[in-house]
């Protein structure tokens, strides 16, 4: 990640106007920092803000949103903050700044204050639960049409529906991206800063978007890695991307073929494939006991997931995936349940999962009527089979409490020129996502890389080109005079 100078000054740049931001010493003087909860590194450090609930009622009742910050290294080339957050929605960003310390250039830490946080309703931020005694594999409620009937599936995700209005009803309502985007202004607010840099991946992008969109005036410099297409969240989004998922696993299950000596999953694509169905189907009816664990058929889907997303892990997946029907532990082991940082107080055990379906059935009004379901399940379970009976099928968001449209519009974006981020062989967020976020933030640059990957850069998937690219514009504020491949 590191010597990219030389790819910087070949890259044809323009430069940006300058923003105006706060220098010098770190931000946030009047917060009481403080040790941040599951972090070890002792550079990280933590505040509290108090938020609205509701951005619509400033007055009305207020939750707790944990930030942490890592100080610019050099106070004498600080520029402000560079925000960041996990992805998801109901990945944690507290610890994000250590990552990106990973991955950034050196002069990028020495100008920024990476400031990360947790999304309300996110493990330190006023969590909130529904009441489920764990997470979902993956934190993402599914369930497979293939396994079980559509109206037993419906009522289960009926059921989840309610108890998440049980336990977190309360919070519903104000679950929604936008209302996220104005909690970053406020934390801008809270740090002293006039405007606001921003670097995050996947739908972290996507609350990027949404913050240029409602507070145009108060963005610096965004680099938007991967964002999903606003306009498109969110079953329209799942069920477009069906074709890159299934791209992708056709693709893994060749790599496992032409390995089959080391895995012994099959010798040929076809043979991997009804291998994995085959497992899949028992693992539906009974779970796969390997050790210690008892893998059910949705924890091993999470892991064809992981392979679909990240070519950089397909011999851990196959290595893992070998071991387990084998009877065996996995060697390499890939959690599949998200978990906050050990240390870390006061998580309910299905935080992630139920803020994950807060926002994606929070964000707008999905189809309540089940006759859309079985519609597309027919019609997108042929075309797609291995992915097509759950990503098509009903979840909880046809049962949700609160329905309806909370998401601006894509084309009201009218931010400063962003920096998007792409991988063309995405299947996560495929790059068409990417393409139109660039195209609805004027003057904005697309960068791609020829990889089957998601979030080139925050995975440490990015070349020099495009690690080269990031940092001349969020040291320098260069973008590259056009759209380029890298």
């Amino acid at each position: 990640m590191r010597g990219v100078a030389a790819v910087v000054v070949a890259c044809l740049t323009v430069t940006l106007a300058p923003a105006g931001a706060a220098s010098g010493a770190a931000s946030g003087s009047g917060l009481a920092w403080r040790a941040c909860p599951g972090a070890d590194d002792t550079r990280l450090r933590c505040a509290t803000v108090e938020v609205p609930l509701d951005h619509a009622r400033p007055a009305g009742p207020t939750i707790d949103i944990m930030i942490s910050r890592l100080p610019a290294t050099d106070p004498a080339l600080r520029r402000g903050v560079l925000l960041t957050t996990g992805g998801g929605p109901g990945g944690a960003g507290v610890p994000e700044p250590l990552n990106l310390a990973a991955i950034v250039d050196p002069a990028v830490l020495a100008r920024y204050d990476i400031v990360g946080f947790d999304m309300r309703f996110v493990e330190r931020s006023t969590p909130i639960t529904c009441g489920q005694p764990e997470e979902e594999p993956g934190g993402y409620w599914v369930r497979t049409a293939t396994h079980q009937p559509l109206k037993d599936t419906a009522a289960e995700a009926r059921a989840y529906a309610r108890a998440c209005a049980r336990h977190a009803g309360w919070a519903l309502p104000f679950a929604t991206t936008a209302q996220a985007a104005r909690d970053m202004d406020v934390i801008r607010a809270r740090l002293g800063e006039r405007r606001l840099s921003f670097l995050g991946g996947s739908y972290a992008a996507m609350l990027g978007v949404a913050y240029g969109t409602l507070l145009p005036r108060r963005v610096d410099r965004f680099v938007l890695d991967s964002p999903v297409d606003y306009d498109h969240a969110w079953r329209h989004f799942e069920l477009k991307r069906l074709p890159a998922f299934e791209e992708n696993y056709a693709a893994f299950t060749g790599y496992v073929a032409d390995n089959s000596a080391a895995f012994g999953l099959g010798a040929t694509p076809a043979e991997v494939t009804e291998t994995l169905r085959q497992a899949l189907a028992k693992a539906a009816v009974e779970p796969i006991v390997a050790g210690d664990h008892a893998w059910t058929a949705s924890e091993l889907g999470s892991l064809a997931v992981i392979a679909t997303f990240f070519e950089h892990l397909w011999p851990v997946v196959a290595t893992n995936l070998a071991a387990i029907l084998a009877g065996n532990p996995p060697p390499i082991p890939l959690n599949p349940r998200p978990a906050a940082l050990p240390g870390t107080p006061g998580v309910p055990a299905d935080n992630h999962t139920a803020v994950n379906l807060a926002f994606r059935c929070g964000d707008n009004a999905w189809p309540r009527d089940l006759s859309t379901y079985r519609r597309d399940l027919t019609r997108l379970g042929a075309r797609h089979p291995v992915f097509g009976p759950s990503v098509a099928n009903v979840n909880p968001c046809a049962f949700w409490p609160v329905s309806r449209d909370n998401t601006p519009p894509l084309a009201s974006n009218r931010a400063p020129a962003a920096l998007v981020l792409a991988a063309l062989r995405d299947a996560s967020v495929p790059p068409a996502n990417s393409a139109a976020t660039a195209r609805a933030i004027a003057g904005s640059r697309l960068v791609t890389v020829d990889k089957r990957t998601h979030v080139p850069l925050l995975s440490g998937q990015a070349n020099a080109c495009l690690t080269g690219i990031v940092t001349a514009y969020l040291v320098q504020g260069r973008l590259p005079e056009q759209d380029t491949a890298c």
